[in-house]
C-alpha cells in the first residue's frame, strides 16, 4: 500500500490519487496528515505538499487540489520527454510537473465548466479543449503521467511487487435507428416514398420496397454480423438502443413494436445492453427516467449504462441526472469528429461534481474513436494507420480502448466501405 502524506486531505486530493494509483496502476493508496504515522509506515510512501519532510519521494503540490469551486487558472503546457504536461513543480520535486493536479483538471473536465463556444447541437467541441490547442489530444496523457510516477516508485522501492494491468477493449454499438425501412409504419413509409420520389432518389425507392416486401435485408440490419463477431470475441460488446419518442432529432422505431422488442432481447442474450438517451431526455430527467424504465422492462434486468444522442454532454447536469437515476456507467465522453482522449485518459473514472465538490458513483467510460471520425481519412490505408496508432498509444499504458460503431456502419453503403475491416483490426488486436 502507498501512504501519501499531505497537509490537508480534500475530496479532490483523495479522488485523483485513487484514480492514478488504484484505477490506473492497481496500487492501493491511503492518506495521512500525521507525520509520525508517515514515518512509521514501512512500505511505499510519498509526500504531496509544499515542502519535503525529509528525503522521501516528494511532489510539490499545486493549490488546485486544495481549492474549492472554479478559478481562472493560468495553464502553460510544456514538453516533457515524449509527452506534454502543465503545473511545473520546481527542483526538489521528484516529478517536474504536478501530475496529480493536471490529472484532476483533465478528468474532472474543469474546462467544460468554464465559458466556451458550443456547436450547433450545444456540444463542447475538440477545438475548445486544452488538449487540441496544445496538440496532445492524440495521447492518453493522464495514463502516461501515471506510469512516469510508477517508474519513480519502482526506482525507490525495487523489491515491491507492482501489479500488472492489461490492455482491453469495450466495443460499443450505437443504435439510433434500428432499421432504415422496416417497422416504420404506414405513414412514415408513405412519407418516405414521396420524399424519395420528389428528390429523384429512385434507387432508394426501389430499395425501400424491396425491404418492405421482404425481398431484401434492411441495410441497417447488421445484427447477425455483430452477434457472430461477439460469439468469437473475448471482449464483451455493449449495445445502446434508442427508446425515445419520435421527434425532430430522434427517428427510431416505436419501442412498443414486438419485433423491435424481440431484437433487443435477442441482442441482450449475447451482449450487454444500455439506453441511447434521446435528445430531449438530456435536459429532462422525467423523460430519461421513462426511457430507462422502458429498457429495463424489455431486458428484465438493470441497464449497463447510457450513451447520449449526438454524443452530447452538458456538465454537470447531464451526469447529475444519471447519478440521480442510479445509472451506473456513461459512454458519451469523447469527440464526434476527432480520434483521441477528451478527458486525457483511456481508463474509466468516476464523475467528480465540481459544483458540489463530491465524487459520485457514476463511472465515465471514455471513448476514443467514433466511426464518423474516420471519414476524414480518405483511403483505407490512412484509416488503418490512424486506428493502429490509436491502439498502440492505448496498449502502451495498458488502457481500455472504447471504439463506437453504429449498426449502419456495417451495411453496404459506400460511405462505410471498409469499416468492417477496421472493426476486425480492433477485435483481433493482440493485448501487447
Amino acid at each position: 500500500m502507498l501512504l501519501v502524506y499531505t497537509h490537508k486531505i480534500t475530496p479532490r486530493f483523495k479522488y485523483v490519487f485513487k484514480q492514478i494509483c488504484t484505477r490506473i496502476l492497481g496500487i492501493p493508496v491511503n492518506f495521512t496528515t500525521v507525520i509520525e504515522e508517515f514515518i512509521a509506515h514501512d512500505s511505499l510512501k510519498m509526500s504531496y505538499t509544499r515542502q519535503p519532510l525529509s528525503n522521501e519521494i516528494f511532489v510539490r503540490a499545486n493549490e488546485l487540489l486544495f481549492e474549492q469551486g472554479l478559478s481562472d487558472l493560468d495553464i502553460n503546457v510544456l514538453p516533457w520527454e515524449e509527452t506534454k504536461c502543465f503545473f511545473p513543480t520546481g527542483e526538489k520535486s521528484a516529478l517536474p510537473f504536478d501530475v496529480f493536479a493536471a490529472t484532476f483538471y483533465l478528468i474532472s473536465r474543469y474546462e467544460e465548466y468554464l465559458p466556451h463556444v458550443k456547436d450547433d447541437y450545444g456540444r463542447f467541441t475538440a477545438q475548445e479543449s486544452l488538449a487540441f490547442k496544445n496538440k496532445f489530444l492524440d495521447q492518453p496523457v493522464v495514463d502516461i503521467w501515471a506510469y512516469k510516477f510508477k517508474a519513480i516508485l519502482q526506482d525507490n522501492y525495487p523489491d515491491f511487487d507492482f501489479p500488472d494491468q492489461k490492455y482491453t477493449v469495450r466495443p460499443v454499438i450505437d443504435i439510433p435507428v434500428a432499421y432504415d425501412y422496416k417497422l416504420k409504419g404506414l405513414m412514415r413509409t408513405i412519407g418516405g416514398t414521396f420524399k424519395d420520389f420528389f428528390t429523384f432518389k429512385f434507387k432508394r425507392l426501389y430499395q425501400r420496397y424491396s425491404v418492405v416486401m421482404g425481398f431484401k435485408r434492411d441495410p441497417y440490419d447488421t445484427y447477425k454480423y455483430v452477434i457472430n463477431k461477439q460469439k468469437t470475441s473475448k471482449y464483451k460488446f455493449v449495445f445502446f438502443f434508442l427508446l425515445g419518442d419520435f421527434s425532430t432529432y430522434d427517428k427510431n422505431i416505436n419501442f412498443q413494436k414486438q419485433k423491435f422488442i424481440s431484437l433487443i432481447k435477442h441482442v441482450g442474450d449475447y451482449c450487454q445492453v444500455g439506453i441511447k438517451t434521446s435528445f430531449f431526455a438530456l435536459s429532462n430527467i422525467e423523460i430519461l427516467k421513462e426511457e430507462k424504465v422502458r429498457m429495463e422492462r424489455i431486458i428484465n434486468t438493470a441497464i449497463v449504462g447510457s450513451r447520449h444522442s449526438f454524443s452530447k454532454v452538458n456538465l454537470p447536469e447531464s451526469y447529475r441526472h444519471l447519478v440521480e437515476l442510479e445509472i451506473p456507467e456513461d459512454y458519451t465522453m469523447g469527440y464526434v469528429n476527432y480520434l483521441g482522449f477528451r478527458a486525457g485518459t483511456c481508463t474509466p473514472f468516476l464523475f467528480y461534481d465540481l459544483d458540489f465538490e463530491v465524487q459520485t458513483p457514476l463511472k465515465i467510460v471514455p471513448f476514443q474513436a467514433l466511426d464518423f471520425a474516420f471519414l476524414k481519412y480518405h483511403s483505407l490505408l490512412d484509416k488503418q494507420q490512424a486506428l493502429k496508432r490509436l491502439i498502440q498509444s492505448i496498449k502502451q499504458v495498458n488502457g481500455t480502448f472504447v471504439p463506437v460503431f453504429h449498426n449502419y456502419t456495417f451495411g453496404n453503403n459506400p460511405r462505410w466501405q471498409h469499416f468492417k475491416n477496421l472493426f476486425n483490426i480492433i477485435i483481433d488486436a493482440k493485448t501487447k
